[in-house]
């Protein structure tokens, strides 16, 4: 089956004057419209983006794009006219926002966010009309406490950054919880911290509970055996010095380093910690 709007793995099927055909194996070919493409062979797997074009015809390139249909993007205007707005999406060909999928004007050189869909002639198109594809509450049983989760990152609120997840959810990062940068339209993988009794989800960008301590004692044991024995960092180091060079709160690796003591792995200095 072929999938409009998203990567598909399709055989080489036919070569000829006309260009190079591609197929599921069912029977339906798509034209490989890459101006110049490389050398293939009869029965070749190629990874290509299939979409519509402009004669409604299917075509498929190479190119990758930055979204595909289903996908929340954070996108550059690059231009409109009286069709709609064009976004900058990865491929030659720019991504239309109808002015009917517009809840506000679109202004030439601005990012926004956009959910990419199939329109009744299945061709992708995007609209900024994400309410009625994101939801603030969850299904019961949707998620659990400590899931890996995609975070597209949105906008700050007065208790920290929204995330959206999976492409379907908004979630909360806490200011007090973010000890590194992230720039909006972001994406980075992230964990359900909580599922509050409204639904909704608390996140975090580390592992939920102990197994991120687990982690963090192979990541401190493995570190301290590079660099002779010893590092420069200790209970008593400032939160910035053990985020740089572990990627983690004080609290968190406090945790780790006491396992590693009362294994009797390591001693720990105030600013030090050292292989026993």
């Amino acid at each position: 089956m072929i999938n409009i709007g998203k990567i598909n793995t399709l055989k080489v099927s036919k070569q000829s004057s006309s260009g190079i055909y591609l197929s599921d194996g069912s029977g339906k070919q798509v034209l490989l419209v890459d101006k110049n493409p490389k050398k293939y062979d009869l029965d070749d797997r190629v990874e290509v983006f299939v979409f519509t074009d402009g004669d409604e015809h299917l075509a498929a390139t190479t190119q990758i794009p930055l979204a595909q249909v289903d996908d929340i993007a954070y996108l550059k205007v690059v231009s409109v006219n009286y069709y709609g707005a064009f976004l900058e999406w990865g491929l030659t060909k720019n991504l239309l926002v109808p002015f009917s999928e517009q809840h506000h004007e679109l202004d030439v050189g601005k990012f926004y966010f956009f959910k990419l869909f199939l329109d009744n002639k299945e061709r992708v198109v995007a609209t900024t009309k994400l309410n009625q594809f994101l939801a603030d509450e969850v299904e019961v049983d949707e998620f659990t406490v400590g899931q890996k989760v995609d975070l597209l990152i949105g906008d700050k609120t007065d208790l920290g950054i929204k995330a959206v997840v999976n492409n379907a959810y908004w979630g909360l990062l806490y200011e007090n919880e973010i000890f590194q940068p992230l720039q909006k339209g972001q994406h980075i993988d992230g964990y359900i911290k909580t599922i509050r009794g409204d639904l909704r989800l608390d996140l975090t960008l580390h592992e939920v509970g102990y197994a991120k301590v687990e982690t963090l004692t192979d990541t401190v044991l493995q570190a301290l055996h590079d660099n002779g024995g010893a590092l420069a960092v200790g209970d008593k180091s400032e939160p910035e010095t053990i985020y740089a060079l572990f990627g983690v709160s004080k609290k968190v690796f406090k945790q780790a380093i006491g396992a590693l003591y009362k294994q009797r792995l390591i001693e720990i200095e105030k600013n030090a910690i050292r292989l026993i």
